[in-house]
């Protein structure tokens, strides 16, 4: 990688190691419509996306989603602060699994901590797994996550929410990549 293409993913993991998820607490607290819905999802996540143009979440997702038994039905086309933890813990867990997987790991994580309980665990446990690759990124010291034994109860989502992290520097340094070939043409395999 050239020099800038290291600065790039320097200053893309200072933006990571930063990222917070709002927690159950600080979701709405009043229903809201589907645009509202969208709005918010693409408001909170969107610093983890890495391809500019890329749709977090769209009303076609959301309904398949209800279809599927992921999330509950709106109530008068109405969503609630539980429609929003599924979908945020959803919009990012499908990166990796596929939607029987994450629709089994929510339903276990929430048996064994409770929704609320659950989702501020996901959102713990998301943004040091996040620290984790920023520090990568950022050339800077790497922070142990496995430094102690993890209860059964617990493991999925620590190593679900390391392999989100994981496949998102992944794809940031292949599209830093991919650029760094657009403009050096020459470096490209014959």
């Amino acid at each position: 990688m050239l020099k800038n293409t290291n600065e790039e993913l320097a200053l893309w993991g200072q933006t990571i190691e930063e990222f917070q998820l709002p927690r159950w607490n600080l979701l709405p607290d009043i229903e809201l419509y589907m645009d509202q819905v969208l709005t918010l999802i693409e408001k909170y996540l969107s610093p983890l996306i890495v391809q500019p143009n890329q749709k977090i979440i769209t009303a076609a997702m959301i309904n398949n989603y209800v279809k599927l038994g992921l999330i509950p039905a709106p109530i008068k086309k109405k969503y609630n602060r539980k429609h929003l933890a599924f979908l945020i813990a959803i919009t990012i867990l499908k990166q990796v699994f596929t939607i029987q997987e994450i629709k089994d790991g929510i339903l276990f994580q929430a048996s064994v901590s409770g929704i609320n309980a659950s989702f501020n665990l996901f959102c713990d446990e998301q943004e040091q797994a996040l620290k984790v690759v920023a520090r990568q990124a950022t050339g800077e010291k790497s922070i142990a996550i496995f430094d102690q034994p993890i209860s059964a109860d617990f493991i999925a989502l620590k190593t679900a929410t390391l392999a989100f992290a994981s496949q998102l520097l992944a794809k940031k340094a292949i599209s830093l990549g991919k650029n760094q070939l657009r403009t050096h043409p020459e470096e490209e395999l014959e």
